[in-house]
């Protein structure tokens, strides 16, 4: 494989790559020379993020719930893929634990964790023994926020899968990153007002003092495709929100 400087020739499938973290990082691996495809269910949204993302991009529709839309898609692909991003952002499993139904929490493994293996596995056959697979999973699932035992359920269970799949997988690259709170269209279902009063408040948390952008958690997945020496890692990128600092 080339440096992490250059992705020329390297082809890349982004799923959930229609906007926020997975349009941001198609972008990113675009204009460094690879070629990106990206997948999600709205053709609509995949026609737009391709005007901004350029490069040598494209698009196609996929359900990454549907377990033999999944296996259609990565037997379609008419080339060996080298990288392979999973950014969906799934929904559902949110909520005190007291009033969270099993039907809720199951519906939260159904929209993230089980796409995530699904496609995981179905695309084993088309990527290269040593290419690389990130999953985007969330800080929920190493924080402590009330309300989101469900949340942290679900991407726990997908960061805890990361070491054992480096090892399992190899030399085939297998890491993680896990976001804190960041500005993407996911938060359009909360009303602009209270959205702007969320953020202010987690911005006045957070070391950092700001919420996150797409482009801050793309840049760290760039890191995770282009650097061979990194497997089994899972970064968090949360501009410090889930330190101890006192405050």
């Amino acid at each position: 494989m080339t440096s992490s400087r250059s992705l020329d020739g390297q082809y890349a499938v982004v799923v959930g790559g229609s906007s926020g973290v997975g349009e941001a990082t198609a972008a990113l691996l675009a204009a460094d020379g690879a070629e990106v495809l990206i997948a999600g269910r709205d053709e609509g949204r995949l026609e737009a993020a391709l005007g901004r993302i350029g490069g040598k991009s494209s698009g196609r529709r996929l359900d990454g719930s549907d377990p033999e839309q999944v296996r259609a898609f990565f037997a379609a692909l008419d080339r060996e893929l080298d990288h392979l991003v999973l950014a969906l952002s799934g929904g559902g499993g949110s909520g005190p634990i007291s009033a969270l139904h099993p039907d809720e929490l199951a519906a939260g493994f159904d929209g993230k964790f089980w796409p995530f293996v699904h496609i995981l596995q179905a695309a084993l056959t088309r990527l290269r023994p040593d290419g690389s697979v990130t999953f985007v999973t969330a800080a929920s699932a190493r924080a402590a926020f009330p309300g989101t035992a469900g949340l942290a359920a679900i991407n726990g269970a997908l960061a805890a899968m990361v070491p054992p799949l480096a090892v399992e997988l190899a030399p085939l690259r297998v890491n993680a990153v896990s976001p804190g709170v960041i500005d993407t269209p996911w938060w359009d279902q909360v009303p602009t007002e209270r959205r702007a009063e969320l953020f202010e408040g987690l911005a006045a948390t957070t070391p950092v003092g700001r919420v996150g952008r797409a482009e801050d958690v793309a840049e760290v997945i760039r890191l995770l495709v282009g650097n061979t020496f990194m497997t089994g890692t899972v970064i968090d990128c949360t501009g410090g929100v889930n330190l101890p600092t006192g405050r």
